[in-house]
């Protein structure tokens, strides 16, 4: 893993050692992000009173079917990335790509982002391919989760709009910042300076050799990402990011059939229910932290106490205390599996390496 990273992190950051600020922004803020949430999830939690719910309240063959589809959401978007690397004559079996996502959600666990870069570097280097091209057309995979998230939110706003009204009115801070970046003339202003200064930079001086690297690398990325408004095989890609986003919603509605508090609201509030915690717990997902360990389990609890209203608990158990076991169960066992799936993975792929090298 460390040999296809260093060989092929160059395009990127230029072969420089990044700074220990640069560490520390890039792996300190998320595990600080991490550990913070989860030290104020679990205050005041009695942890032997949530395994004794999980334990006596948890139907775990629901959670166990959830895992099936966890992997089959793995493999999809395997097979929507080998489309876009095979537009730009990029051919990886199948079953290297599906390491590569194992991989990836495996490293995140450990190193916020840095699974993106890994599995990169490591289909660069196997492939003997371009890392920017590769790395171009996984940027392009992740803006199209961007955008699907997008359309969810944007689905959920009509659907049920009174709750999202709720998470807003829950975090004003957040919703007015957004808005005063959005609206500030300044940073507009400055964007475009930055363009004009950038353009007039390369038109100017098209012969300097840092300049010249710099077109090189941008031209590398963006023919990657570029790539998915042409290639073939575009209505598979489509079907194949429903088939994504499928599954990882299915999964939520599935872990809800774990409990009978979480079956009661589907009950009770319908699908909708699923629908706004899906959608809740996708946004979190961009917060950096250690696989989304913490603020997923937040975004959950928040979601769920829209509909507290008339849900029967068991005597003495609190909804907060069933949420926050909830939370954790369904984040703790998706964790467990992406651990299992990244050891699997990293031997499989160090196999692999044998037998290239035997060849």
């Amino acid at each position: 893993m460390t040999e296809s990273m260093s060989d092929h992190a160059s395009p990127i950051d230029g072969g420089k050692k990044p700074s220990v600020l640069t560490l520390l922004l890039r792996y300190g803020v998320p595990l600080v992000i991490t550990v913070g949430l989860c030290f104020l999830l679990f205050t005041g939690i009695d942890f032997k009173e949530m395994v004794g719910i999980i334990r006596d309240y948890c139907n775990f063959w629901w959670i166990g079917l959830g895992w099936i589809l966890s992997i089959f959401s793995h493999v999809f978007r395997a097979m929507r990335w080998r489309i876009q690397l095979k537009a730009l004559d990029i051919n990886v079996p199948l079953y290297i790509l599906v390491y590569s996502i194992f991989g990836t959600y495996a490293v995140n666990l450990v190193f916020p982002r840095l699974g993106e870069v890994w599995r990169t570097g490591y289909i660069a280097k196997r492939e003997n391919a371009s890392f920017t091209a590769v790395f171009g057309s996984m940027v392009a995979e992740r803006l199209a989760d961007t955008l699907t998230v997008l359309l969810l939110t944007l689905v959920t706003f009509v659907l049920a709009g009174s709750e999202m009204d709720r998470y807003l009115a829950q975090n004003p801070d957040a919703a007015e910042s957004v808005n005063a970046i959005v609206t500030n003339p300044w940073l507009w202003t400055a964007v475009g300076v930055a363009v004009v200064g950038i353009w007039l930079l390369f038109t100017r001086f098209p012969d300097n050799k840092l300049l010249r690297k710099i077109k090189s690398m941008w031209q590398g990325l963006w023919g990657g990402f570029a790539v998915i408004l042409k290639m073939p095989g575009k209505g598979r890609w489509i079907l194949l990011t429903l088939a994504l986003w499928g599954c990882y919603f299915t999964q939520l509605y599935i872990a809800f059939h774990a409990f009978s508090f979480t079956t009661q609201i589907i009950h009770d509030y319908s699908i909708l229910a699923v629908l706004v915690t899906f959608v809740l717990s996708s946004i979190s997902m961009g917060v950096p932290s250690n696989g989304g360990i913490g603020p997923w389990q937040w975004s959950v609890i928040f979601a769920l106490s829209f509909y507290s209203a008339g849900i029967i608990l068991p005597d003495g158990v609190s909804f907060k205390d069933m949420s926050t076991s909830f939370a954790n169960l369904v984040m703790g066992t998706n964790t467990l599996l992406l651990i299992i799936l990244g050891i699997i993975t990293f031997v499989a792929i160090s196999i692999d390496k044998r037998s290239l090298r035997s060849k």
